[in-house]
């Protein structure tokens, strides 16, 4: 079995569920994901098992909240009291919606989740939607490429 190395790049596929059994990512081996060991491209916990795997072999992991999208910021909810914006959009529990928010004075687009609705209240949730969620993992190595030899140092 040949080892996996800090800066090679491996070819892997995978299916990410939730402990309900949803599964919130697919990728196949149609369109496998190349990723470099090393690059903090994967959760922590999910390198240091792809590290130990080799080409063709098959694992699961299961990751905590705090490598994947954190845990839950009751911060991050907010109500939003607009009646013009409820006319115009009508929004719903579970509809996604792109505010304008300023943070440290820079304006942008993010995301929020529409948590509830009582008459011109709206309470969002700008939480990742699986933030606070344990993220299970079944990998399975494709193939990997040795990172390449660093030039002599003079």
């Amino acid at each position: 079995m040949a080892k996996i190395h800090p800066g090679d790049s491996v070819c892997l596929t995978f299916t990410g569920t939730l402990d309900n059994g949803d599964t919130f990512i697919t990728v196949s081996e149609e369109d496998p994901m190349w990723v470099t060991i090393g690059d903090n491209q994967l959760p922590p916990s999910l390198e240091l098992t792809v590290i130990e795997m080799a080409v063709g072999e098959s694992r699961k992991i299961r990751v905590p909240p705090e490598e994947g999208y954190g845990q839950r910021q009751k911060d991050l909810l907010q109500i939003i009291n607009n009646r013009q914006m409820v006319e115009k959009l009508q929004p719903r529990p579970g509809m996604i919606l792109s505010l304008r928010v300023t943070r440290d004075g820079v304006e942008q687009q993010v995301p929020a989740t529409v948590m509830a609705v009582a008459g011109s209240e709206v309470t969002v949730d700008y939480n990742h939607p699986l933030a606070g969620h344990h993220l299970s993992y079944a990998v399975r190595i494709v193939d990997v490429r040795p990172a390449a030899p660093l030039p002599p140092s003079s």
